[in-house]
């Protein structure tokens, strides 16, 4: 439950607690990183049109490719967004030497790579589901390029 007096009560006290992701993330990484990578729902969108994701680049083209149905959903338009940047984040990690994930002290699971640049992988899903644009190759291009 939000309550935001108890947040800034708790924040004079010195009790700020870290959001349940971050915390998983510091105990076992690679467990959060097999959870980010699940993807259900854009899996199942990618099945349904013949796209397999299978973790690779190609794929992230493939999915640029999907006429975007979602969007006639308000309510499944989020949850594709979302799952299309944790699957843009998941080939990204894989696939670039160095590129990890990394979770923000907020919970915002982000990619970082070997320079130190972060990619608001969410971000970058959402915008695709909504509008388009970026499309998820080229933001993966980027990335690869450091």
């Amino acid at each position: 439950m939000n309550i935001p007096f108890l947040d800034s009560w708790r924040k004079r006290r010195g009790d700020e607690r870290k959001p349940a992701l971050a915390s998983a993330f510091e105990r076992d990484p690679e467990g959060v990183a097999d959870v980010l990578s699940e993807c259900a729902l854009l899996r199942a969108k990618g099945r349904q049109a013949g796209v397999v994701l299978d973790d690779s680049p190609r794929s992230l083209e493939a999915l640029d490719q999907l006429p975007p149905r979602w969007r006639e959903d308000p309510e499944e338009l989020p949850w594709v967004g979302n799952d299309a940047g944790l699957y843009l984040g998941t080939v990204i990690v894989r696939t670039v030497p160095g590129a990890a994930w990394h979770v923000l002290p907020g919970g915002q699971p982000v990619v970082r790579l070997a320079s130190g640049r972060e990619i608001n992988v969410v971000e970058a899903g959402l915008d695709w589901a909504i509008t388009g644009s970026p499309e998820l190759s080229q933001v993966y291009g980027e990335a690869s390029e450091g």
